[in-house]
């Protein structure tokens, strides 16, 4: 049964009886990023069908729903953060909506409902599109801008696999060409840089630059937005549907940065990163056909973060991204640099992308939040009581944690949060880590979940940082499961099945779990893709990344969906009671791994007509439950789900397996 309208409530989720409620879900799906069912980042591509692909498919085909919705709904989560993409809806061109995809769409969002799941759908986006090395908007756009797409990896404007790896050597890491999670480095390249500083900033820092009439910042978030309306329109009757994401992890581009900065300075308010040192003018110059020599930056633990080690020349092969009959590059020609006689460029205003009018920009406060107000109208034009999970810059959630500005209506503060290390270099390290916030080691895995409570205290301090508080979500976290090269998949494939082979796996997302409990965070953990495979060059089928907890390759015929053999990796990480709905106020929420002791403790409210509701997964309790109540009474108890009801003041609830 579809469940029923939630309300944010300062920093709450409560439904219509008054319960607080706690959202525990998945990201569906890691491969939604890409057309179904061929264009995962293991096949190579000119992407010269990208007005023909189809992501109809995309979490998974219809046939398929039930066993992919019963798997997680017997793990016990009740909300997905579904996924879409703005070239999923608008490919064939500009309002050309592919109306088959819609169709598909919202019968996907209906049978989430039927499955008892509430749903928020992200308009997901990486590094802007697939040309570019990500996934997110439609091909057509760059012809729109002047730009040919097909030059973009050959010009060193973008790092993209389809063009980067060696298909002729599969299934393997290729660090020389194609280096673990490069891809994030794609926000620094000209392809990106110049894509996001007009997508938010094209009114400021290119206001002569104009597409069918409309100035080009207008034009962008026109379609993006269009997008997002027309699948607004489709789930619009659909109560458990509780909003969309503003935008995934959006980027900056070049705004707020000098034109010559090449982010080499690693203080702690901008950190260097690695990869090649751009600056906005070398990744302008250089889109023009000009070869550049640049420095490349290492991680250098005892030098406390990333720094030049190499120079490396980049657009050896003086290729040019602007197409011939373009106008150019948009902020050469609003005179932010020019060049010389002797064809070298020239810095006209440093400050090009730092200040407008003379006054000093802020890109949260000018220019993201706005956007998000933007969205918030957008949606709410189509049903009022949608919220709206906003999503700053990946990194600035956690190094900037303040919200610069007037959030929209109905907003929830959806940060992202990972171990970066564990994220960047799949490992998870145990017994000593380091915390990327204070540089120093951390011990063992009380020590470890500390600093997730420390980090994610940040992220949720934010949110009580907007007058009378907003709720958080979690909306992405998780774990590469190609830990240590693919450990544990060596160890599958030579016929160990057993649960031991992801005990790493399972206490990285223990302790993420555990300092979620401790802050009664709601979360979407990322991801569950449903074409999932031991495969070092495939994982999700998005550049090499592997983070789904549930493979194809996982599955013994025979099994049940929700058990070892039924597809699912290191369940006892994520798989685990929780209170999702509370009759009054959590006061702490406790679950211990090891015996499998559940601890619960509210401020009843005998108000509140409706019972509390535990999750407890069969996976965690198959032989049952034994129930210990304090100043609370048992309603009932169904497959995967327990009520109790307080009596009025602190109640306790302790489960036990039999």
């Amino acid at each position: 049964m579809a469940p029923k309208k939630l309300t944010p409530q300062g920093e709450w989720f409560v439904d219509v009886s008054g319960r607080k409620v706690i959202l525990r879900g998945i990201n569906l799906g890691g491969d939604t990023k890409v057309p179904y069912p061929n264009g995962g980042t293991q096949f190579p591509s000119d992407f010269s069908d990208h007005k023909e692909v189809s992501f109809i498919g995309r979490p998974f085909p219809l046939s398929e729903a039930d066993i992919h919705l019963t798997r997680l709904k017997r793990w016990g989560f009740n909300v997905l953060r579904l996924l879409t993409t703005w070239e999923a809806v608008e490919h064939k061109g500009p309002n050309e909506y592919d109306e088959a995809y819609l169709d598909y769409f919202t019968e996907i969002v209906r049978l989430a409902g039927e499955y008892g799941f509430y749903v928020f759908i992200d308009f997901h986006q990486d590094v802007w599109s697939r040309m570019t090395g990500g996934d997110g908007a439609p091909g057509w756009i760059f012809e729109k801008l002047g730009i040919d797409y097909r030059k973009l990896s050959e010009a060193d404007a973008a790092i993209v696999m389809q063009r980067a790896y060696d298909y002729s050597n599969p299934g393997i890491r290729q660090e020389d060409n194609y280096p673990t999670m490069c891809w994030s480095q794609n926000y620094r390249y000209a392809g990106n840089g110049i894509l996001w500083t007009l997508f938010f900033g094209g009114k400021d820092f290119a206001p002569n630059f104009l597409i069918d009439g409309k100035n080009v910042q207008d034009y962008l978030q026109g379609h993006y937005l269009g997008c997002m309306k027309e699948i607004a329109k489709r789930v619009k009757d659909f109560d458990f549907v509780l909003g969309f994401d503003s935008l995934n992890e959006p980027g900056k581009g070049f705004i707020g940065r000098a034109m010559n900065d090449r982010c080499l300075n690693n203080g702690d308010a901008d950190p260097a990163k690695p990869g090649l040192g751009w600056s906005p003018i070398d990744a302008l110059f250089s889109s023009h056909g000009h070869s550049i020599d640049l420095p490349y930056l290492t991680l250098k633990v005892w030098k406390g973060g990333f720094v030049p080690t190499k120079t490396v020349t980049v657009n050896k092969n003086e290729v040019s991204i602007w197409l011939p009959d373009s106008p150019g590059d948009p902020f050469q020609l609003e005179g932010a640099y020019t060049i010389t006689k002797d064809g070298t460029p020239f810095i006209e205003k440093n400050d090009f992308f730092q200040k407008v009018n003379g006054r000093t920009i802020d890109f949260d406060a000018d220019y993201l939040i706005p956007f998000m107000r933007t969205v918030g109208e957008t949606i709410q034009e189509i049903r009022k009581d949608w919220m709206v999970f906003i999503e700053r810059e990946a990194s600035d959630a956690f190094t900037h944690p303040h919200l610069n500005g007037e959030t929209p209506k109905l907003a929830v503060n959806a940060a992202h949060w990972y171990d970066i290390l564990t994220l960047l270099f799949k490992t998870f390290l145990y017994p000593i880590a380091i915390d990327t916030l204070t540089k120093r080691p951390v011990f063992g895995k009380s020590g470890i979940e500390a600093m997730y409570v420390r980090q994610l205290t940040r992220i949720k301090n934010t949110a009580d940082s907007v007058p009378g508080k907003i709720p958080s979500l979690i909306g992405e976290f998780g774990i590469p499961f190609d830990l240590q090269g693919g450990k544990a998949y060596k160890e599958w494939k030579k016929g160990n099945h057993s649960p031991k082979i992801w005990k790493r796996h399972v206490m990285a997302l223990d302790s993420m779990y555990n300092a979620m409990d401790h802050l009664f965070l709601s979360n979407t953990l990322w991801n569950y893709t449903a074409s999932n495979e031991n495969d070092l060059m495939v994982g999700d089928g998005w550049n090499q990344e592997d983070l789904s907890i549930f493979s194809k390759d996982q599955i013994i015929p025979g099994s049940d969906p929700d058990v070892y053999g039924g597809g699912g990796r290191a369940i006892e990480g994520f798989c685990r009671p929780y209170a999702a709905f509370t009759q009054g106020t959590p006061v702490k929420m406790k679950y211990n791994l090891e015996n499998r002791e559940f601890y619960f403790e509210w401020n009843s409210d005998s108000k509140i007509g409706e019972p509390c509701v535990i999750k407890v997964p069969r996976f965690v309790y198959p032989n049952g439950v034994q129930i210990v109540l304090s100043n609370a009474e048992k309603i009932s108890e169904t497959d995967g789900e327990l009520t109790v009801k307080g009596n009025g003041g602190k109640a306790t609830l302790i489960l036990k397996p039999l």
